[in-house]
């Protein structure tokens, strides 16, 4: 895999048609137009860069990486915005492990713009991180995945899944153009290595020579060198016999060195003609090498490697004449040997994760990455300690004090089982303590104070036995401080519950009212939801009635006068026969006074 970091669309580039993807979800950043610091890095037109404001850890985590061994190579670039350094000095770090540290003036030198290590992937992920020093934001033009033979560069029995070999030189000798091993048509599975030309040690000391003729015993497994590699070489001469390299290293390291050889000078002809020592920093590390004898033939590849500890600033590699008056020599390459970094607790970093989210971290502490490693880089407000019986980092403290943290504290925190110390006062967190937190048994210091917790103080609390400061003053707690609590206060303990307007049940707090266990609230939550609920229904039927009978006295008002009028002629009626039957007249007598 190649990134063309900040790149929207996978782009090929010449000579070689070489794909890059397009860098999608990988990481934050800012993208930006690239300026190229060399002419061997890839012509790429972008770059993603890393403002200090998003943190000083910065990383590409990149998923779906089946496990295997890897040349892991990133090139730098610089952004060509006037405000922004144009040479930034930053760390990176592979796998919790930091492997290179950009040194003022990499711009200057072609086999500065980037650096490389071999590294095993294991765990089907690869996170390449950056951190900032104060000098600059980091700026990233690529990133290269490229698999190689899982016995690659095996040096002996220290070689393995724990150990990183990053580059420190690559030469190929008396070469004038410096290539990749794509230009020498080199197999993939070397990892498409970059070779610096030097033509030559010094002034005079040596000539170049080279040949056409085919090298045998070159892409052999597991390094698959390229066999044009061979095919140059710088020649001692008869004024200065010896061959000397130097180059600066960082001191007390180990090295692993790889010289190459093919014979391919046409006056050496048979066995025993050029034969000499081979010194590191004065120590002979290879008697009489005959490389004739040793590759079996003339034009045939040898490969020599020791491992060297350097506690200087400087690396020298000579090659001494024995028999002949001169050395050669074809190539060299020089691998810091680097021990992994153990990283944390899978479970530990995945429960600060969900608590940045939860707690709505700033940017600007930069939790990316592995929080305890590398060791030159943990992150902001988490302590760490390494565990030597599980050769694993976990977390030991939480300091985020006064940080104007708006969120919410996540069940999640239960999972830093490790955790002795937890400082969050001074904040603005909000929501009720979560219970869980009676779950960390190491727990020896809690201090929530100054935020905005409500609710009551969880009764798991009262299981930390190991607890020797609570601080939950300055909140808006409320209700019974749990027995277990206060019953320790006496015993050296030093907890603060002031300034919680609802909080009761101990010596200087309010005095509790009855107390009702959680089920006896419930059940009184209930009845008077309950009676609640019955008062608006017969309200509800008592207004219903109340607008009937309204409606019917409106109705009766209307029809009024006619009822009275009916009323009025009734009553005559009565009146008329009460009267006929004391007069005793007859219908016909009277009919004309009623009809009247």
């Amino acid at each position: 895999m190649r990134i063309s970091c900040g790149g929207r669309l996978d782009v090929h580039t010449a000579p070689t048609n070489t794909l890059w993807f397009k860098d999608f979800a990988y990481t934050g950043g800012i993208p930006a137009n690239a300026t190229l610091p060399s002419y061997i890095s890839p012509p790429l037109k972008t770059l993603r860069y890393f403002p200090l404001s998003s943190g000083p850890n910065n990383c590409y985590n990149i998923n779906n990486v089946p496990s295997g061994h890897y040349a892991v190579r990133v090139f730098f670039g610089l952004d060509g915005h006037p405000n922004f350094d144009n040479e930034p000095l930053f760390d990176i770090s592979v796998e919790g492990t930091q492997i290179y540290s950009l040194k003022s003036g990499w711009t200057n030198q072609d086999d500065q713009v980037f650096t490389e290590a071999l590294v095993f992937l294991n765990d089907g992920t690869a996170s390449l991180c950056f951190h900032s020093t104060g000098h600059g934001d980091p700026a990233i033009l690529s990133i290269e995945i490229l698999q190689v033979d899982d016995r690659a560069y095996y040096f002996g029995p220290a070689w393995g899944r724990g150990i990183i070999l990053r580059t420190a030189a690559r030469l190929s000798c008396g070469n004038g153009k410096p290539k990749f091993d794509v230009d020498y048509s080199g197999d993939h599975w070397g990892g498409d290595r970059f070779w610096s030309a030097i033509k030559t040690f010094g002034q005079g000391s040596d000539l170049a020579t080279s040949t056409e003729s085919g090298i045998k015993m070159a892409s052999n497994a597991p390094n698959f060198y390229p066999e044009a590699l061979y095919q140059t070489a710088l020649v001692s001469t008869d004024t200065q016999p010896d061959l000397a390299y130097t180059m600066d290293v960082d001191p007390n390291r180990n090295y692993s060195i790889w010289l190459h050889f093919a014979e391919i000078d046409s006056s050496v002809t048979t066995a025993g003609e050029r034969v000499f020592d081979i010194l590191i920093n004065g120590d002979v590390v290879f008697q009489e090498v005959d490389v004739v004898k040793m590759s079996g033939d003339r034009y045939t590849a040898l490969v020599l490697n020791t491992t060297v500890a350097v506690n200087g600033r400087a690396l020298t590699i000579s090659l001494h004449p024995k028999e002949g008056s001169h050395a050669i020599i074809n190539a060299i390459e020089v691998f810091e040997i680097v021990a992994a970094e153990s990283k944390t607790l899978l479970e530990e970093v995945r429960a600060l994760q969900s608590l940045k989210s939860a707690l709505g971290l700033p940017l600007r502490f930069g939790w990316n990455g592995d929080p305890c490693v590398p060791q030159q880089h943990p992150w902001n407000g988490a302590d760490c300690l390494y565990d030597k019986t599980s050769s694993k980092w976990f977390i030991d403290g939480l300091g985020l004090d006064n940080q104007g943290l708006r969120g919410f504290l996540p069940n999640d925190i239960s999972r830093l089982l490790h955790l002795q110390s937890i400082n969050l006062s001074d904040n603005s967190i909000h929501g009720a303590i979560p219970p869980s937190i009676g779950s960390i048994a190491g727990l020896v210091v809690l201090d929530l104070s100054y935020n905005l917790f409500n609710g009551s103080i969880p009764e798991s609390l009262g299981q930390l036995t190991s607890l020797r400061r609570l601080n939950l003053n300055g909140n808006s707690l409320s209700g019974r401080v749990p027995a277990a609590l206060g019953g320790r206060l006496l015993h050296g303990t030093s907890f603060n519950f002031t300034d919680n307007a609802g909080l009761c049940g101990i010596p200087g707090l309010p005095t509790c009212g009855p107390h009702l266990s959680a089920g006896a609230k419930t059940g009184v939550a209930f009845g008077a939801s309950v009676g609640f609920l019955l008062m608006v229904i017969c309200s509800m039927c008592w207004w219903k009635r109340r607008q009937n009978i309204l409606r019917a006295q409106k109705i009766a008002a209307r029809g009024a006068p006619y009822a009275k009028a009916r009323t009025h002629l009734s009553h005559d009626i009565q009146l008329t026969r009460h009267y006929n039957q004391g007069n005793a007249r007859t219908a016909a007598e009277n009919g004309p006074i009623l009809l009247s």
